[in-house]
């Protein structure tokens, strides 16, 4: 099935999606709110349980670092890995797509001079938009609290670095997602595939723990992998666990991993539509 009109994904068409979905969005504004405070209970658990780690590793053996890291940056660890994975969460974006392709809605795509990647896009810019401009002060107020965990602001370079992980994150959580969803235009039911995902997107994005406690022959692996973008690059980079050429290293390889990620959902897309079959109005 051709789509010549879905390539006419125009500007003006872009800005019409965005704002029409900030303004959907906005409507679970106090959801967010508190959905945002809430998601930081977790992080207590996280304080007490890696204190009372450091505490009893000093006392075995008189050291109070675990892999470099000491109680205070640890826990700065995982505030910034919360944060980061606020960016790179699509929660509903794979089951989403798999859903359309099922009951047929994707036919909208097809019909209409409407991109469904750049649509999906720009929808989810538009959440994460009010989502951070709700839950910014959630997240101002849990930073403030724990501000003693933090040994100071890093240079204007590693925190330029560590925006522009950020924003890349993002993209690299979206095509994750999306390029799974891809997968429903060959097999129907996803949820399996998207469970196990997510399973592993936990451990190997550093959410679950920094990657620096894997085993050496591990990292080497995940470190070609491009789940690492989505929780542990940015809070490392802003804890300053990289030198210069390493921070220029992993900036170039995020890019390279959005660059490879895109043209796979394009190909995933061309060829799912291909073999599509809808029946019905």
């Amino acid at each position: 099935m051709n789509t010549p009109a879905s390539l006419t994904f125009r500007p003006r068409l872009q800005w019409i999606i965005l704002r029409t979905s900030i303004e959907e969005r906005l409507v679970y504004r106090a959801d967010f709110a508190l959905g945002t405070l809430f998601r930081f209970l977790p992080i207590v658990t996280q304080i007490f349980l890696w204190a009372a780690i450091f505490d009893q590793r000093e006392g075995q053996s008189g050291r109070a670092d675990i892999a470099g890291y000491n109680y205070h940056s640890m826990v700065a660890y995982y505030l910034l890995a919360m944060l980061a994975r606020a960016f790179s969460s699509m929660p509903g974006l794979s089951s989403g797509i798999a859903r359309d392709v099922r009951d047929g809605t994707v036919k909208k795509y097809l019909t209409q001079p409407i991109d469904m990647l750049g649509y999906l896009f720009w929808h989810r810019v538009a959440h994460k938009l009010v989502y951070y401009a709700v839950a910014a002060g959630p997240f101002a107020l849990v930073f403030w609290l724990c501000r003693d965990f933090f040994a100071g602001w890093p240079d204007a370079a590693t925190l330029a670095a560590f925006i522009a992980s950020l924003c890349m994150s993002f993209l690299v959580g979206f095509l994750l997602e999306a390029l799974i969803g891809m997968i429903s235009f060959w097999f129907l039911e996803v949820s399996s595939l998207l469970f196990i995902y997510m399973m592993f997107n936990y451990f190997l994005s550093g959410h679950m723990l920094p990657l620096d406690l894997l085993p050496p022959a591990l990292i080497t692996a995940i470190d070609w992998l491009p789940f690492k973008f989505l929780a542990y690059v940015p809070p490392a980079i802003f804890l300053g666990r990289y030198d210069d050429a390493q921070l220029v290293r992993e900036l170039l390889l995020e890019a390279g991993w959005i660059v490879v990620l895109l043209m796979a959902n394009r190909v995933a897309f061309a060829r799912g539509v291909k073999r599509y079959a809808a029946f019905g109005g």
